[in-house]
């Protein structure tokens, strides 16, 4: 599943982000890369040690927080600080899969990369190319969104960066330990939720088929989940 997740942040946020990362200092972004993935990555990324980073990402995460489409579709357990990176012209990141595991700088949490996380940060007319293309089972997606939106997508998924030819690309990038391990079970009770939110906007929240889908959505979640 590749999920669009609009308007994570917002236009007055974005200008925030876009006001701190234009005064920081950043790093060639294979630092953070596993050694095939470094053959193809050449970005910039905002040092893990930055408080710009750190401030910015605290912002994503609280943002996320309030985000019931991230939380119904991801069903978050952990998320990993979120990070910056900036592609400018002539820069790209080639086809790659994300590291299953991801440690935590600095600290002895490690976490199981289930779901990826883009959050675009310029708005698509300020620069070309840059599209986010990600394979799956099903063919191509390309994803290039306005800013403040996101796309969410499994992390198995081979994917890329397509060069930027024109302006600057910068994103957030994070990754998402699932409660729910399997996609496919977290795809269906994705759907469930779904389903059962527009049944409750039509029929109330006590209509005896919104209480019985709400109780097989909690079932399953209590049979699939960790916690």
């Amino acid at each position: 599943m590749m999920l669009h997740i609009p308007s994570v942040l917002s236009k007055q946020q974005v200008a925030h982000f876009r006001q701190a990362m234009a005064a920081a200092s950043w790093v060639d972004g294979k630092v953070t890369a596993g050694a095939q993935s470094a053959q193809v990555k050449h970005n910039q990324q905002l040092p893990d040690n930055s408080p710009v980073a750190a401030e910015l990402g605290n912002m994503v995460l609280d943002a996320l927080a309030q985000s019931q489409l991230f939380i119904s579709a991801a069903l978050p357990l952990k998320t990993f600080p979120p990070m910056f990176n900036r592609y400018d012209a002539g820069e790209t990141f080639g086809l790659h899969v994300d590291n299953a595991i991801r440690a935590v700088r600095g600290t002895a949490h490690r976490i199981r990369t289930d779901l990826s996380a883009t959050l675009f940060l310029v708005e698509p007319e300020d620069y070309d190319g840059g599209e986010l293309i990600v394979e799956d089972t099903y063919g191509s997606h390309s994803a290039k969104l306005p800013a403040g939106d996101m796309v969410l997508y499994p992390s198995t998924s081979l994917h890329q960066v397509r060069p930027v030819t024109r302006g600057v690309r910068l994103a957030s990038f994070f990754w998402v330990q699932s409660m729910v391990r399997d996609d496919g079970e977290r795809q269906m009770l994705f759907e469930l939720d779904r389903t059962i939110q527009q049944l409750a906007a039509a029929h109330g929240l006590t209509d005896a088929a919104v209480v019985r889908l709400t109780g097989i959505y909690h079932n399953l979640l209590r049979r699939w989940a960790d916690a």
